[in-house]
C-alpha cells in the first residue's frame, strides 16, 4: 500500500447515523482526529437533520437526502473557510444530527401547589400533572439554545430543562382561562387546550413544537373541595346561607375549644349556642323569602376569619357583631376580604372598628 492510499484511508468519505434509540435527539458525528474528504457522502435519513458547525458557529443545515459534499452545498461552510474558489482538500467540521421525530408520554408535574386568587374562595392551592408530546422543528436553534455541544442529548435532559417553564406557563393559562376552580374536573380537555397553545408561544425560542398536551389531573385541599361542594349546591341568590352556615360551623367549634379566650368564653359560647342558632335560622327563613321577591341581590361585604389557626367563612357584619360579642373576634384577630392583597388586624378595617367600641375588655 502506497503513502497515497495510507493518508486516503485516514479521510472520512461516509457520514451517517444509525439510531436504534427512541430517546436520543442529538448525536454528534465521531470525527476523532480525522478529516472529512471534499465529495464525501452523507446520509440524512428521514426524520433526521445534519447540522455542521465551524469553531462553534454553525454552518450548514442538510435535510432528509443523499449529500455529496461539495462547496457548492455548503455556502455557510464555504464563507466560514474562506473557500473563495472553490476547495477540494479534506477539512474538519463538527457535524451534529438532530432527530425530528415526535417523542411522545414526556411527564410533567407540578412540585409545588400552584397559589391562585379566587373572588369567592380566595386564595386556593393546586397541583397537577399530566403528559406532554414534542418535536424539534429547528435544529440549528435548538442546538444553539439547548444541546450546545452535547454529543448525545437525550428526552430526559430536555424535561428537566423545560419541566419549569412547562408549570410556569400552565399556571399562566389557566389565570387567564376565566374557568371556575369548582370546574377544573370537569374540564380537562379546556384546560389541556389553553396549556397547548400557551406553551407553543415560548417553545417555538427553543426551536421546539409542543404536538399534545395532556393535563391528567388537577387536584386541591380537601376543605377547598368541601367548600365548593356548599357552593355547589346554592345557587348565586343564596350566597347568605352558606355565609351563615358558616358562621355556626364556626361558633360551634370554637365553644368546645376552650382555649379559644379562656373556659368562661367556651362556655359562654355553648350556653348561648341554642338562642343563636335558633336566631340564625330565623334569619335565614327570612332572607330566603326576601329573596324570592329580589331579582338581584344587594352586595354583602364578607369577611374570611382567623379561627383556632385556620381560615373559617366568610361573615357577613352582622354574624362578625355576634362573633366579636362573644370574644371570638378581637381587634388583633387578623381577617381578609376580597380587594385585600393580604391578612390585616380586625381594627385596621374601617368596616369593623365599630364592633369593638361597645366590646367590653375581657375578664381577668
Amino acid at each position: 500500500m502506497g503513502l497515497f492510499d495510507k493518508i486516503k484511508n485516514e479521510f472520512i468519505d461516509i457520514i451517517e447515523w444509525l439510531d436504534n434509540t427512541n430517546d436520543t435527539i442529538v448525536w454528534k458525528f465521531p470525527r476523532y482526529q480525522n478529516e472529512i474528504k471534499m465529495g464525501a457522502k452523507l446520509t440524512v435519513r428521514e426524520s433526521q437533520v445534519a447540522v455542521f458547525m465551524n469553531e462553534g458557529k454553525i454552518a450548514d443545515v442538510f435535510q432528509p437526502g443523499m449529500h455529496t459534499l461539495q462547496t457548492q452545498n455548503m455556502p455557510i461552510m464555504s464563507t466560514l473557510k474562506g473557500w473563495k474558489y472553490g476547495f477540494n482538500s479534506p477539512f474538519k467540521a463538527d457535524i451534529f444530527f438532530v432527530s425530528t421525530k415526535q417523542f411522545i408520554d414526556q411527564k410533567w408535574g407540578t412540585k409545588n401547589p400552584i397559589t391562585l386568587s379566587d373572588p369567592r374562595f380566595g386564595f386556593i392551592e393546586l397541583r397537577s400533572f399530566g403528559s406532554f408530546a414534542f418535536r424539534v422543528t429547528d435544529a440549528a436553534k435548538f442546538i444553539k439554545e439547548i444541546a450546545g455541544t452535547d454529543e448525545n442529548f437525550s428526552t430526559e435532559e430536555v424535561t428537566n430543562q423545560l419541566k419549569s417553564l412547562i408549570v410556569t406557563k400552565f399556571t399562566d393559562a389557566v389565570g387567564e382561562g376565566n374557568i371556575p376552580v369548582e370546574k377544573f374536573a370537569a374540564n380537562m380537555e379546556e384546560l389541556s387546550k389553553l396549556g397547548h397553545d400557551k406553551l407553543n408561544n415560548d417553545f417555538t425560542e427553543y426551536g421546539l413544537t409542543i404536538t399534545k398536551f395532556l393535563v391528567e389531573n388537577v387536584s386541591m385541599p380537601e376543605e377547598l373541595k368541601k367548600e365548593i361542594f356548599n357552593y355547589s349546591r346554592l345557587n348565586a341568590i343564596d350566597m347568605n346561607k352558606l355565609a351563615q352556615f358558616n358562621t355556626a360551623n364556626a361558633i360551634k367549634d370554637a365553644a368546645k375549644n376552650e382555649g379559644l379566650g379562656g373556659a368562661g368564653i367556651g362556655m359562654g359560647v355553648g350556653m348561648g349556642m341554642g338562642n343563636m342558632m335558633s336566631n340564625m335560622m330565623t334569619g335565614m327563613n327570612n332572607n330566603a323569602q326576601n329573596n324570592m321577591g329580589m331579582n338581584t341581590p344587594p352586595p354583602i361585604i364578607q369577611f374570611h376569619v382567623v379561627v383556632n389557626g385556620a381560615q373559617a367563612g366568610p361573615f357577613n357584619l352582622q354574624q362578625l357583631q355576634q362573633m366579636a360579642a362573644a370574644g371570638q373576634l378581637t381587634r388583633a384577630t387578623m381577617v381578609w376580604k376580597a380587594g385585600l392583597a393580604n391578612w390585616a388586624t380586625a381594627e385596621s378595617q374601617p368596616e369593623l372598628a365599630s364592633l369593638f367600641m361597645n366590646t367590653p375588655p375581657p375578664i381577668m
